[in-house]
């Protein structure tokens, strides 16, 4: 697996814009956190408020300095603003693995195309230039639209770890697992998700 996480990654097409998380992009994100509590309802760590999208930040950054983690802001250039964030995380060079998570978007930019836009960059990044034999994929077994939006892409269910994590509110949930792995990126799933995002 290349080393390429520990420069500046910027990934670009006509409608997505993923740049290196920072500090400063809390100004950038907090009208999601203050506004929209219902977009982390299924996440395992509290994002709503000021201090949580805080803490958020500063733990990804904390993450990236000890290279296990990658996290990206990101811009919709059709609306000339910034959407919302996703990262590489678990990374292990070693294994050629990496799992790819803690997406979330603005509730406007739902349903426009521009996740499938940031996901068609970040596995053609992993596969093609970190050189990754396998991305992996988890969410919420509950969360129906995060699970479509993975199989839309190509995912392969490959299971369901039960009783697995506590959610930010302290309840445990069902983990669901998803997967691609590089000889389907190259066989297949590279092609159909180009296909929808050039539709």
């Amino acid at each position: 697996m290349e080393t390429h996480l520990e420069h500046d990654i910027i990934l670009e097409d006509n409608v997505a814009y993923l740049r290196p998380l920072q500090a400063g992009d809390i100004e950038n994100l907090i009208e999601f956190a203050e506004n929209e509590p219902e977009l982390y309802k299924y996440s395992s760590v509290p994002t709503t408020g000021r201090e949580n999208l805080t803490n958020y930040i500063d733990q990804a950054l904390q993450r990236k300095d000890t290279k296990t983690e990658y996290p990206f802001i990101i811009f919709d250039k059709r609306t000339n603003e910034y959407a919302g964030t996703t990262r590489f995380y678990d990374i292990q060079p070693n294994q050629k693995t990496l799992q790819l998570g803690y997406t979330w978007y603005g509730g406007r930019f739902h349903g426009t195309g521009l996740n499938k836009h940031c996901k068609f960059l970040l596995l053609q990044y992993a596969f093609e230039t970190l050189q990754v034999e396998r991305v992996e994929f988890r969410a919420d077994n509950d969360n129906v639209r995060s699970i479509a939006a993975m199989k839309s892409i190509g995912c392969t269910v490959e299971g369901v770890m039960r009783n697995h994590i506590f959610r930010h509110d302290g309840t445990r949930r069902d983990t669901i697992l998803l997967s691609i792995l590089r000889d389907e990126w190259f066989n297949g799933v590279k092609e159909n998700l180009l296909r929808k995002i050039s539709n």
